[in-house]
């Protein structure tokens, strides 16, 4: 994969990469809202679980509608689409 590649997406847990210009927000599971949100999404075939019977940690919106489901921190998504927003620091 190139490095132009790399940037646009992020590894959620087990290898499952999401592409980054597609991510609205990263929420934690914990919330009535959000379980709800989890439910409408699962009866209306919207719902990619990408845990692998772990327990989800981060629910990740994406602007298509989908929801995906994560096994890492909703801190650590975080952190990997700041890693892969940082401009190249490449020594000349």
């Amino acid at each position: 994969m190139s490095k132009e590649n790399e940037k646009k997406h992020i590894n959620i847990g087990f290898g499952n990469i999401v592409m980054t210009s597609r991510i609205i927000a990263v929420l934690s599971p914990d919330s009535a809202p959000i379980k709800r949100i989890i439910q409408e999404a699962k009866e209306g075939g919207r719902l990619v679980d990408a845990t692998y019977g772990r327990k989800t940690r981060a629910v990740i919106l994406v602007d298509t509608g989908l929801i995906v489901l994560s096994p890492i921190q909703p801190e650590t998504v975080a952190a990997r689409l700041e890693l892969r927003n940082e401009p190249d620091k490449t020594v000349i």
